[in-house]
């Protein structure tokens, strides 16, 4: 008993002399390092000297931390969680510590197969209750799982397999999403703001598409529509390709297809621009790095479209990074007129740096700037027409929930073989006496589901409203002055900018009224 009495007595003392030398030996570090803190530090030597003293200090936590943690620490797992948080402590969404697995994943990305669902995502760096970090789909990918289920950009994925997305890092997003080709992974969609649906995919190797391209024909319209999808190595070869085939069907008017387009190499853009600007800037990288400045210009040798031809970029939200690129530049030249939606607004170039332990680094080393010296980050670019695909109601999202998890369309379809256009038309009538879904929409959906073994159509007409418009502007017969009266990316900017002077000011002038 006396013994026991002893030693509860000196807890507390012993804690106290432990924290004292760990203390010391903090304090051992120079003492210099307040001085230096409460500096300026307006000199490059001063912040030499900060830096070197930050990293004295963190391996000094790290090493008291290893040693006296109450159990057994793995050394990796302090490691991995100084990298994320110091990537975290930015609050850039694009500079990320990438795991062995997530670095697996880019490569198989970058190669240009890999087995999973076909979804670009994104995730919010915090979650709270309020606000949960759930998954976002920046996109589909062409011809996979995730698109011919119906998923699209903007989507949120609640869960997957029963997990809570807001509660897990995108590592492990990833890590469950992608798995052996064949298996199924179950996903909880919600769409709007009430609908929300499970959907369940079957995991598939996913190759990575970069163009597809074909004639609309509307009369003597003669439309080439060329769908960009990714920008890859590969993507300026086939743009040539289609430009070709389009000269070859004498075509008389063409249209862009940017929508749900996430990006890629910044290269591989300026190549494609290459082709419609014959002279001056198509995009330039702003860094504090002089290395990283750089400028990409337009060589008249290069350029293959005709100037006489109507060009029309469709955009929207999933229109990301190098595809505002193209559309930006394109404006900004007064070569392209944009129909859609609102762009990603992603205007940062991110370096994926390996480290020699199989995981690495994604960190952004520069904006990149349009040819009016505009950057577009976390603003977008506005479509020059705005044409927004129909949103559902309420009612409707609860509709469209029902209609998805019922699974009747796939039943129906499997049951009736071979279905022709009239035989969908005749489906989405008698669909819509028990859900109330525009007939557009459920011929839509009943389409997807017939051709769900077939290659990816490379159009809609009878859905694609802004492809619809598209077409008609190219169309217009004052057309050229269209496009030339559309203001450029920095006439927009400094259009905005004054406008929220004049807001400010009368804010403030109304205030003083009172």
């Amino acid at each position: 008993m006396k013994t026991e009495k002893t030693s509860v007595f000196l807890r507390p003392v012993l804690t106290a002399i432990f924290t004292l030398c760990f203390a010391f030996c903090i304090l051992s570090l120079p003492s210099a390092f307040a001085q230096t803190v409460k500096s300026a530090q307006n000199t490059d030597n001063e912040k030499e000297v900060l830096s070197r003293q930050y990293i004295e200090l963190l391996n000094s936590v790290y090493t008291f931390v290893l040693e006296n943690y109450v159990d057994e620490v793995d050394p990796k797992i302090l490691y991995e969680g100084a990298l994320k948080g110091m990537m975290d402590a930015f609050g850039d969404p694009y500079t990320v510590y990438l795991g062995s697995a997530q670095m697996r994943d880019l490569n198989d990305t970058t190669t240009g197969d890999f087995g999973g669902v076909g979804l670009s995502i994104t995730k919010p760096l915090e979650t709270s209750a309020e606000k949960p970090a759930f998954v976002e789909v920046v996109s589909p990918i062409e011809d996979t799982p995730g698109w011919r289920a119906g998923i699209q950009a903007g989507d949120l994925i609640l869960s997957i397999d029963g997990t809570s997305t807001a509660e897990i890092t995108m590592e492990e997003v990833l890590k469950i999403l992608r798995g052996p080709k064949g298996t199924s992974v179950n996903l909880l969609i919600r769409r709007g703001k009430t609908g929300e649906f499970p959907i369940t995919l079957v995991r598939a190797l996913i190759e990575v598409p970069t163009v597809k391209y074909g004639m609309i024909n509307r009369g003597k319209q003669r439309t080439g529509y060329l769908r960009i999808i990714e920008f890859t190595p590969k993507t300026p070869d086939r743009v040539q390709e289609a430009l070709d085939s389009f000269k070859k069907a004498d075509f008389t008017s063409l249209i862009i297809d940017l929508r749900n387009n996430p990006g890629g190499l910044i290269s591989s853009v300026a190549d494609v621009a290459d082709k419609f600007i014959d002279t001056g800037v198509i995009v330039s990288t702003k860094s504090r790095l002089m290395f990283e400045n750089s400028v990409y210009r337009a060589k008249p040798r290069a350029t293959v479209m005709p100037k006489d031809i109507p060009a029309v970029i469709l955009i929207n939200k999933g229109s990301a990074s190098a595809s505002e690129i193209l559309a930006g530049a394109l404006k900004d030249y007064h070569l392209a007129y944009l129909v859609g939606e609102r762009t990603y607004g992603k205007g940062s170039v991110q370096q994926v740096v390996p480290l020699p332990n199989q995981d690495g680094i994604k960190l952004t080393m520069a904006r990149y700037y349009t040819p009016t010296d505009s950057n577009i980050d976390k603003i977008g670019i506005p479509p020059d027409k705005e044409i927004a695909l129909p949103v559902l109601t309420e009612a409707e999202e609860k509709a469209y929930a029902a209609l998805i998890t019922d699974d009747v369309i796939s039943k129906y379809v499997s049951a009736h073989p071979n279905m022709n256009e009239a035989d969908i038309a005749a489906y989405a009538q008698t669909l819509r006496s028990t859900y109330n879904l525009e007939l557009r929409l459920l011929r839509r959906l009943i389409k997807m589901q017939v051709n769900r073994t077939k290659p990816a159509e490379l159009y809609d007409l009878d859905f694609d409203v802004q492809l619809q418009a598209a077409l008609d502007i190219a169309a217009d017969a004052n057309f050229a002055a269209l496009v030339k009266s559309a203001k450029t990316l920095k006439e927009l900017q400094e259009s905005a900018s004054e406008e929220q002077k004049i807001s400010a000011a009368d804010a403030k002038s109304g205030k003083k009224g009172r």
